[in-house]
C-alpha cells in the first residue's frame, strides 16, 4: 500500500479468498483492505495515538440519513454527551481533495451537525470548524487535539 502523510502504525493483514484484509481494532474484525480503508485505519490510529482522542468516542462507518437517503459516515468522533463532534470523510490517496469532496462531507454532516469536518486522502487533510449558529465555516491550520471541548 501507499506510504501516507500520517504516522505509521502496527497493523495486521491476512489473505482470504484472493482478498487482502486488515484488522480494524475498533470494529474488532478484519475488513477488506481498499485504498480508502488504508487511509481510514491510518487516520483512526492518528486520532488515538497522536491526538489522544478516546477510542470509546470513535465510531467507524456509522449510518446517517440525508433527505431520506441512507449514507455511511467514515469516522465520527462523539463528545462525552454522545453528540457528534467531528465527522471525518476518508478518500483514496489517488483522489485529489476538491471543493466537491468538501461539499460531499458537508452534506453528510448536515444531518449530524458535528462541530468539525475533516476530509483526508492520507496525503493531505482539510479540517473545518463549523459555526452552525452563524452559518460560518473556517478552515483550520491543524486538527484540534482532544481536550476540554469533550
Amino acid at each position: 500500500m501507499v506510504k501516507l502523510n500520517l504516522p505509521p502504525f502496527n497493523f495486521e493483514v491476512k489473505h482470504d479468498q484472493g482478498r487482502t484484509l486488515i484488522f480494524d481494532f475498533l470494529r474488532k474484525r478484519y475488513v477488506v483492505l481498499t485504498p480508502e480503508e488504508w487511509v481510514r485505519q491510518h487516520f483512526i490510529h492518528y486520532l488515538i495515538n497522536e491526538l489522544h482522542y478516546p477510542k470509546a468516542l470513535i465510531k467507524v462507518e456509522g449510518g446517517l440519513t440525508f433527505n431520506t437517503l441512507r449514507k455511511r459516515s467514515d469516522i465520527v468522533v462523539f463528545n462525552r454527551e454522545g453528540t457528534p463532534w467531528m465527522m471525518i470523510e476518508c478518500k483514496a490517496p489517488a483522489l485529489k481533495l476538491s471543493k466537491r469532496t468538501i461539499r460531499q462531507a458537508s452534506i453528510y454532516n448536515h444531518s449530524l451537525k458535528a462541530k468539525y469536518i475533516v476530509i483526508t486522502n492520507g496525503m493531505s487533510h482539510i479540517c473545518c470548524k463549523i459555526d452552525w449558529f452563524n452559518s460560518n465555516t473556517v478552515v483550520l491550520d491543524s486538527m484540534p487535539e482532544y481536550g476540554g471541548e469533550f
